[in-house]
């Protein structure tokens, strides 16, 4: 049974989020997610790699081989991958030296072949268009909760670099909660990248639960005064 646009929706950007559910790309977010900027950058770029890649993907899905759909989805990737680091390196260079080989390694990224092979494939252009937008969303929300979190602790600001994204009006996004040097270094390395993401995760698990619980609750039938203890 296929999923609603509704599911489609929640699971991409909640119940199945590449980053928190699946556990998808974790190499390049947490590599690159040590200010708000860099996950923006990377954010936007795998989004419209899952995009583009579902779209192209459901078009040919009743032309490619069984044998070599793989091999065909990889080299669509690729290219658009080859296209989109183009085009940052041309219109983003300062943000495009900073990101470096995360960008073209956005090809391995499992969740990107996984979403091409168990969903794209398998479904019409609109839907799949959707479902890779979703996921790309999810994943970019990631990125940046996790990059606001590094960055506020580790060198106490919001937004610091935003004129590579952003042009020179982007110095002007820049928020300085504290000074830098009363920052908290291990927020900024691999070791507090990984205690970040276990936050995130963590958080993530008790809004669940407590949505569950709450959810029960209101599923439970209220007992009748007929029913009530002593009558």
């Amino acid at each position: 049974m296929n999923p609603t646009l509704t599911e489609i929706i929640r699971d991409g950007l909640w119940n199945n989020n590449p980053g928190l559910v699946q556990l998808l790309g974790l190499c390049p977010l947490l590599a690159i997610s040590g200010t708000v900027v860099n996950a923006i950058g990377l954010g936007i770029a795998t989004t419209l790699t899952l995009l583009l890649s579902n779209v192209l993907v459901s078009l040919i899905r009743d032309h490619a081989r069984p044998e070599i759909r793989i091999p065909v989805y990889v080299l669509i990737i690729a290219s658009i991958v080859t296209a989109i680091e183009l085009a940052m390196n041309a219109w983003f260079h300062g943000l495009y030296l900073i990101l470096g080989i995360f960008i073209p390694l956005i090809v391995t990224n499992c969740a990107i072949i996984g979403r091409a092979e168990a969903f794209a494939s398998r479904n019409p252009v609109p839907r799949a268009a959707l479902d890779g937008l979703m996921m790309g969303l999810g994943f970019t929300g990631v990125l940046i909760a996790l990059g606001a979190l590094r960055e506020v602790v580790g060198q106490g600001t919001l937004l610091d670099n935003a004129h590579l994204l952003f042009g020179e009006w982007g110095h002007a996004l820049r928020i300085e909660l504290f000074p830098s040097d009363s920052g908290f270094l291990l927020a900024l390395l691999p070791p507090g990248a990984f205690m970040a993401m276990g936050l995130l995760i963590a958080l993530k698990n008790w809004i669940d639960i407590r949505l569950e619980a709450r959810a029960v609750r209101v599923t439970e039938p209220t007992p009748s005064p007929a029913e009530s203890p002593g009558n």
